[in-house]
């Protein structure tokens, strides 16, 4: 549900009118990008992606010229309750979450000029870890005429990746997202330093932003 929502919010549709056909093509592209980098992760989209099919293939059907428009069935209507009530419990956490963060922070410092000018800098744009995905599924694709025939093993640990990328951040100290993979572009590669980003960020070594919404996304080592 919650990459469903992204990719509505993405799109900026209403969540009620919601296109099924575009939608349901976007979110099989995400389900790729997770088979790659976790076949028993993606396993969980499974259901939600054939349910996108099916609604899809449903309203290509042509509709009974004898019901009036009150007893034609919307396809959509069950799956877009759900998206509403996910949609309505989200932003009561989010809620809350920003009344436990400034009841944390009571005295904090108020922003420079520099910083508080139209309020819109890199640095306070949030980036979605679906924005992530679908960075790294576009780096595999335009990365995909480098991959050998054969499969080729990769065992290097993912602390040796991590260390890599916080190397590459030191020096650069604000760096695109596809700058931190260095070549050979293979899928083994790939994955690994993908896996040892999530876990900088998880951990909160690294940082993201972006100039504005789903635009190209940048990191930096945290303060």
């Amino acid at each position: 549900m919650d990459l469903l929502l992204h990719l509505v919010k993405r799109q900026e549709v209403d969540i009620l009118d919601i296109p099924v056909a575009k939608i349901a093509d976007q979110f099989k592209e995400y389900l790729d990008a997770l088979k790659i980098i976790d076949l028993e992760t993606a396993g969980d989209f499974l259901v939600m992606a054939a349910t996108l099919t099916e609604i899809k293939s449903r309203m290509l059907l042509p509709h009974n010229t004898e019901e009036t428009e009150e007893e034609q069935v919307d396809p959509r209507r069950e799956l877009v309750r759900q998206l509403v009530e996910y949609r309505r419990a989200k932003d009561r956490a989010a809620q809350l979450e920003q009344l436990a963060s400034e009841r944390h922070f009571h005295n904090a410092r108020q922003p420079s000029e520099e910083e508080g000018e139209g309020g819109s800098s890199p640095r306070f744009r949030k980036v979605e870890m679906w924005d992530l995905l679908s960075a790294f599924a576009r780096l595999v694709r335009e990365t995909q005429t480098n991959e050998p025939t054969h499969i080729i093993a990769d065992d290097t640990p993912q602390q040796v990746y991590e260390e890599k990328i916080k190397q590459h951040l030191t020096v650069s100290g604000r760096s695109s997202f596809r700058d931190i993979f260095q070549p050979p572009y293979t899928r083994a590669r790939l994955i690994g330093y993908f896996l040892a980003l999530l876990e900088l960020i998880r951990h909160g070594f690294v940082v993201l932003d972006q100039d504005e919404p789903f635009s190209e996304i940048f990191l930096s080592l945290a303060a």
